[in-house]
């Protein structure tokens, strides 16, 4: 997602409040408000490493210590990117600021929520997920799963803001077509009683930085809630072409399931949508 300038003066006290701002990993049975039906897309598995794939309810604390999460990820550690965000499409607008977190309990920290690198000691930093150093001079955008424009609070903003939600992205296709699909995202959401939205990616053989894998496509579904039922829609990109291609959720289960992709069989949203 393309960055945009930060105009307030004033931010919610999750931004004001460092202790507001602690890592935690946790797994998806504590946010099971993120999925359809309360089931997540698929998990992968990696036989030869237990740990390779984590299960974040992407939270940021409130005044009262408490955690609110507003997304899931599944993180892949050995790759330092993620597999896919499952969120709730809403958006407002609302002025953006890039403050970049990580999960320091991917890295042998202690504290709850999203927060910042100082909050991991300092051998084990970088070793299980990306650090902004790794984007440094390579031309690649830090592309969000989960971006800013299907936010409709600060709080919500804040939290789109860390590495575990981003994956390196061409600039071209981040600012353009990959930009235009995320706002054709709410256009299509605009009528549903709620937008279950799952934003995933698939690992090239690129790496930047300390090993931090370049995401070959970008690929997107959405569930969307109504009073008369269930419709859903899924995207993928680029094609050879350049472009953002519809399809649907049968489709992009399928391509994902195969070579080239995850290899695996792998489903968005199973039978629900």
């Amino acid at each position: 997602m393309q960055g945009f300038s930060m105009k307030t003066s004033h931010l919610v006290c999750l931004v004001l409040l460092p202790v507001l701002c602690q890592a935690r990993v946790t797994t998806f049975s504590q946010c099971p408000a993120f999925f359809v039906d309360g089931q997540s897309p698929t998990i992968l598995q990696d036989p030869g490493n237990n740990n390779r794939y984590q299960q974040i309810c992407q939270c940021l604390l409130d005044q009262n210590g408490k955690p609110q999460y507003f997304y899931a990820t599944l993180y892949d550690t050995q790759n330092k990117i993620p597999v896919y965000s499952a969120y709730n499409l809403s958006h407002a607008d609302i002025d953006r600021e890039d403050r970049w977190y990580v999960e320091p309990q991917l890295d042998g920290g202690k504290l709850e929520c999203m927060g910042g690198q100082n909050q991991i000691p300092i051998a084990n930093r970088g070793q299980k997920q990306a650090l902004n150093r790794d984007y440094d001079g390579n031309g690649y955008d830090k592309g969000h799963l989960f971006p800013v424009y299907h936010t409709s609070s600060s709080s919500a903003m804040l939290a789109t803001s860390t590495l575990t939600n981003a994956a390196p992205q061409d600039p071209t296709f981040n600012r353009g077509r990959w930009r235009l699909h995320e706002e054709a995202m709410v256009e299509l959401a605009r009528d549903c009683l709620h937008a279950f939205t799952v934003t995933g990616v698939v690992p090239g053989n690129t790496v930047i930085g300390n090993g931090v894998r370049v995401a070959k496509y970008y690929w997107s579904a959405l569930c969307c809630l109504e009073k008369e039922g269930r419709h859903s829609q899924a995207f993928i990109g680029p094609d050879n072409n350049g472009q953002v291609q519809g399809l649907s959720v049968k489709e992009l289960d399928a391509r994902l399931s195969g070579l080239n992709h995850f290899n695996t069989a792998f489903t968005v949203f199973g039978e629900r949508c």
